[in-house]
């Protein structure tokens, strides 16, 4: 490719990427040249001005029409302009949350690769958004994960935070490799890394051998994104990491990372599947012959997501297994397969972007003052902190899916999808029944904010970040669950 093909490209579209890699870029140099003692907060400011400013970016380039460049490896569509504003809200939230959070057990040193990790990690996420080549799909991934990786296990010297580093790298170098394998399949079959052009190939697949081939890529690439989503029954790493990581990073992890799994999972799965080897009884492609499969998968993941979660003693371990259930609720999505899929999905994780960050951001401010993540921690909140507590319970009964919440208009467009084309009686009943069951560990933790004595009478100091965090967060879980057709107008109008 020479310069005159190069200098061709609308490099505008991808400015927002520019933006988050110069930002990291100009973080390191700082980090790099100030003193060691010089307090680096500062950094997470400029980290958030340069996430603000990629926002910004993003919505100057809704207007524009579907633009590819670099041999369609790099595509700005509507997909991608929608899930890039959930990824860089939530990161901006939590950057929100970092230079809130108070750096103990030996972390001081580390506040400055603390930021940047995160912009990069986030940078790796929308690339994969706009991926059109499995090469820089593989590519944004890596960049996430092994910025994740890092950021899990950044406090050195805590016995627990090293070996939840361990288990996700372990677990996501498996999750990787497995990937990988069935990538290699649709590369085989088509002798291309293109996403459209391996779609368009296998759209012409009669061959019932080279069907069962692609049968076996699909599942073999779903249980190699299963890792990463953290879904049942391959969702063993997600406890200890969540626990063991720092708040901001788990709160990275159970949000931007899972919604950057959701997008590799729609792209690989939706753009090259879908259509691919239509030998159906009546056209039907591979993805629709793999609903069972998917449907196995989403009921095992909420099952195993809320009930085990009733038996968490430790706040951050039932938000791993409640992140876990609600990967469970979008896989319904997918497996229904049903015309609001793509909104379905879309409108979930950004309703749970809100609510359970805002979770994240109580979560931080009682940790960090007890010491300890137990859920224990949290009685008597009423009596400390009213507001806090009111703001904490209105996050919850989102998560449970209570009417008046964005997270309940978020379940209610799965469960009706769920009844598209072929009806899955089995798996809408599964996901009624687990979130019933799921109230009484999202209660529970209500009943020790507002029922039960406070063992530590001390006032409760909440940041400025927080507070940004908190009003974000139930503003938008309000605002999302008594008027739902502000985000469905916003899709609609994306070119």
């Amino acid at each position: 490719m020479d310069l005159t093909t190069l200098k061709s490209f609308d490099w505008s579209v991808m400015t927002p990427e520019f933006i988050i890699l110069g930002v990291a870029a100009a973080l390191t140099l700082i980090d790099l040249f100030i003193p060691k003692k010089q307090d680096r907060r500062f950094l997470g400011w400029i980290g958030i001005l340069g996430i603000l400013a990629a926002i910004v970016s993003v919505v100057s380039l809704l207007n524009t029409d579907a633009t590819s460049i670099l041999d369609d490896s790099f595509t700005l569509d509507a997909f991608g302009k929608a899930f890039k504003l959930i990824l860089l809200v939530g990161a901006g939230l939590v950057m929100f949350l970092a230079v809130s959070y108070e750096a103990k057990e030996g972390m001081e040193n580390y506040r400055g690769e603390f930021y940047y990790l995160f912009l990069t990690a986030l940078l790796g996420a929308m690339v994969m958004t706009s991926s059109g080549d499995l090469i820089t799909l593989f590519i944004g991934l890596e960049l996430l994960t092994v910025s994740s990786y890092i950021l899990a296990g950044i406090r050195k010297h805590n016995l627990q935070s090293n070996e939840s580093a361990m288990k996700y790298v372990i677990n996501g170098g498996i999750s990787t490799a497995i990937t990988l394998f069935g990538m290699s399949y649709g590369y085989g079959l088509t002798g291309s890394t293109n996403l459209f052009q391996i779609a368009q190939t296998l759209s012409a697949v009669t061959d019932a051998q080279h069907a069962y081939l692609l049968g076996l890529s699909f599942l073999i690439i779903f249980v190699g994104l299963s890792f990463k989503l953290a879904a049942a029954p391959f969702h063993m790493w997600a406890p200890d990491v969540y626990q063991g990581a720092p708040t901001p990073v788990t709160a990275f992890l159970s949000v931007v990372s899972k919604s950057a799994g959701f997008v590799i999972v729609i792209r690989l799965l939706i753009a090259v599947f879908y259509n691919a080897a239509p030998t159906g009884p009546n056209g039907e492609g591979i993805l629709f012959k793999m609903q069972d499969y998917l449907a196995v998968i989403a009921a095992v993941t909420m099952i195993v997501g809320n009930v085990v979660a009733l038996r968490q003693s430790d706040i951050k371990r039932l938000f791993a297994y409640s992140s876990i259930a609600h990967a469970g609720y979008i896989l319904v999505a997918l497996t229904s397969l049903s015309s609001n899929m793509l909104f379905s999905i879309w409108f979930y994780l950004l309703a749970y972007m809100l609510m359970n960050l805002g979770a994240f951001a109580v979560i931080q401010v009682i940790t960090e003052q007890s010491g300890s993540t137990k859920i224990a921690d949290f009685a008597g909140l009423y009596r400390r902190s009213p507001v806090l507590a009111v703001i904490m319970g209105i996050l919850l009964v989102s998560l449970a899916g209570f009417p008046g919440t964005a997270g309940f208009i978020g379940k209610l467009n799965i469960f009706v999808g769920a009844f598209y084309g072929t009806p899955h009686y089995v798996l809408a009943s599964i996901m009624i029944a687990t979130t019933v069951v799921s109230y009484f560990y999202y209660f529970g933790v209500m009943t020790q904010m507002f029922f039960r004595p406070a063992a530590d009478e001390r006032k409760l100091n909440i940041p400025f970040g927080i507070v940004v965090v908190l009003l974000v967060a139930v503003v938008g879980s309000v605002l999302f669950g008594v008027a739902p057709n502000i985000a469905l107008d916003f899709l609609n109008n994306l070119q």
